[in-house]
């Protein structure tokens, strides 16, 4: 393994404001990394996201990245390799799929998952195009590749035969926020984090992107059902559009529960943590998942977990939340009332946070190094060629 001290470029370039799943990863990395003795880290950012300096202050920012998307994929792609020379990286890290041509120093690339090839009918068409590309190309051409789970890794596998070499980084949890407890001052405290949302009385919530992956139509038809015998719960859907949130108002409206469901937007996480902390069910009915890492921080913060079964969350699920088949809005109201049952909220709110504890942040930058100690070696001792 490298002995010395290891100069990462990290391009965070692709992190939205508000950053969710992948961006969240990013993140957690970067800030970890930075405080990391072994690493001498660098971000490649935007030009005008200037939150990094906050974020990881022992790095050293570089605001090179064009704002739009469009220029900033060009950037990466053909001036990303002269500025990871001007700046003498030993390894450029792309966590997001991607990489520049014409690299001369040891890459990784993170693949999250596969769905723009399992499931293209959940992305947008240009989205589709452009990332399996991108996958197939960079899965080549990489130094050495991350995945977030073994299902990732399983299915890259299949999809690409000479691909390089893989480590397995699961994401982890930020166990000062995301955490159970019951003590009254806490109580009060999300109580009012979520009364600002008008957020009240007993709720089932989905926190995540709105997207067609999340199988929120599918979800607000097994509310409706479960609203028959409680007809006091509300349906809480937390989290920005993504795209197909037309289908989900549509799915409310046709369900008859329009009046019974609060759409809050995006929420910070200190508002996501009070959300699994008071909810009566989270709900999280996604039809496939890279990691999953939402489940994992509500199953942490004692949330009665209702998932999906046959993704990347088997993972970690353990016999800490109750699943059923994706896509099945029959089987997912099953699941709700299941979950509903006295003795099996009980059972939840105690078993998620002892299964949660096992991931950490720590641990995932951890293995990151060495992935990156590994690409190192591997380039060294690889004949000269560009990347």
């Amino acid at each position: 393994m490298v002995s010395r001290v290891i100069r990462v470029l990290l391009d965070v370039s692709a992190v939205p404001t508000q950053p969710v799943g992948a961006g969240v990863y990013t993140v957690e990395l970067a800030r970890g990394l930075a405080e990391h003795d072994a690493v001498e880290l660098h971000l490649l950012a935007r030009r005008s996201d200037l939150r990094w300096n906050m974020i990881c202050p022992r790095a050293t920012i570089h605001n090179q990245v064009p704002d739009s998307r469009g220029l900033r994929i060009a950037w990466e792609r053909y001036r990303g390799s002269r500025f990871a020379r001007k700046i003498g990286c030993d390894l450029w890290h792309g966590p997001h799929y991607t990489l520049p041509q014409r690299l001369q120093c040891a890459t990784v690339v993170t693949i999250h998952d596969l769905t723009f090839f399992d499931h293209p009918e959940t992305h947008q068409r240009v989205k589709v195009h452009f990332f399996r590309r991108a996958i197939l190309a960079n899965a080549r051409r990489a130094t050495r590749l991350v995945c977030v789970s073994q299902t990732t890794a399983a299915r890259l596998h299949e999809l690409v035969l000479d691909h390089a070499p893989v480590t397995v980084a699961h994401h982890g949890v930020d166990h000062d926020r995301f955490r159970a407890d019951g003590s009254v001052v806490q109580a009060k405290f999300d109580n009012e984090l979520l009364a600002a949302h008008g957020i009240t009385g007993d709720f089932i919530a989905f926190v995540g992107t709105i997207q067609p992956r999340k199988a929120l139509p599918t979800l607000t038809k097994a509310f409706s059902s479960i609203r028959i015998d409680h007809p006091e719960l509300r349906l809480v859907i937390a989290g920005g559009d993504g795209w197909g949130t037309t289908e989900l108002n549509e799915a409310i409206l046709a369900n008859g529960v329009a009046a019974s469901v609060i759409r809050t937007g995006y929420v910070d996480d200190s508002t996501v943590a009070a959300l699994y902390r008071r909810a009566v069910i989270v709900a999280y009915p996604s039809l496939a998942e890279g990691f999953g890492l939402p489940a994992l921080e509500a199953m942490a913060c004692g949330a009665p977990l209702v998932t999906t079964r046959g993704t990347a969350m088997d993972e970690f699920l353990a016999d800490a939340a109750v699943t059923s088949a994706p896509g099945d809005a029959d089987a997912l109201t099953a699941a709700l009332r299941r979950a509903l049952e006295p003795e099996q909220q009980s059972f939840l709110r105690s078993r998620g946070p002892q299964v949660a504890a096992k991931f950490t942040w720590s641990a995932c930058i951890d293995t990151h190094i060495g992935a990156y100690g590994s690409a190192i070696e591997s380039a060294s001792t690889a004949p000269t060629t560009t990347r």
